[in-house]
């Protein structure tokens, strides 16, 4: 095994010690070792960054959630990112494709994938809907095969498209940008309730007031 040097005592040395344990230095270096965990899905992760199809603040607060991400990557097949979001309930929408009918607000894309927190639900509303197996969790499929729910893990991902055959396409694709998953891959297992849905937004948390005087 090689020797390793020690690093210098002088005050440049100390110094560079101080600033590898700050915390914006550890929060850089886990951020880059995030990323490399996307490599394999994408021509490049610096290619993602040059063409920006994701805002960076957001695209590293999707990285550094404490919940997998699900997308498909910066391209499928012949759609790019054109859009991605952070809910304030806590879920990350990517979108695929320029909007098919409306504008901002009222957009139908050709694909949409959301990533909720809140698992202790399925969205389905009164629709009729459809369990079915997508890679070793029971999905649920609904609008005719457009809207897929997986529940997996701690989160739900909903897959949004305007055929059946792309949502299904979709679903067999999906990774998580933060996590150690590839497509196709079996999905975690759900998991109970996480109690993300009971617990208060950011911004229904009291402010703390200003001491007097």
């Amino acid at each position: 095994m090689p020797a390793t040097t020690p690093l210098p005592r002088s005050r440049g040395g100390r110094a560079a010690v101080r600033a590898a344990r700050s915390p914006r230095r550890r929060r850089t270096i886990a951020l880059c070792a995030a990323i490399a965990l996307c490599a394999p899905m994408l021509t490049g992760c610096g290619d993602t960054l040059q063409d920006k199809p994701i805002p960076h603040n957001l695209l590293e607060t999707m990285i550094l959630a404490p919940f997998p991400v699900y997308w498909l990557g910066e391209r499928f097949g012949k759609l790019s990112i054109t859009e991605a979001s952070h809910d304030v309930s806590g879920a990350f929408s990517l979108q695929y494709g320029d909007c098919l009918q409306g504008g901002q607000g009222t957009c139908t894309p050709p694909l949409r994938i959301v990533t909720s927190p809140d698992n202790s639900f399925l969205p389905a509303g009164d629709t009729h809907s459809e369990a079915s197996p997508v890679r070793g969790v029971q999905a649920l499929l609904t609008s005719a095969g457009r809207t897929i729910a997986i529940p997996t893990g701690g989160v739900v991902v909903n897959i949004f498209a305007t055929d059946a055959a792309t949502a299904r396409s979709a679903a067999r694709g999906i990774a998580a940008i933060n996590r150690p998953l590839s497509p196709g891959q079996p999905l975690p297992a759900r998991l109970p309730d996480t109690g993300f849905g009971a617990a208060p937004l950011p911004s229904q948390l009291p402010t703390p007031g200003r001491p007097l005087g």
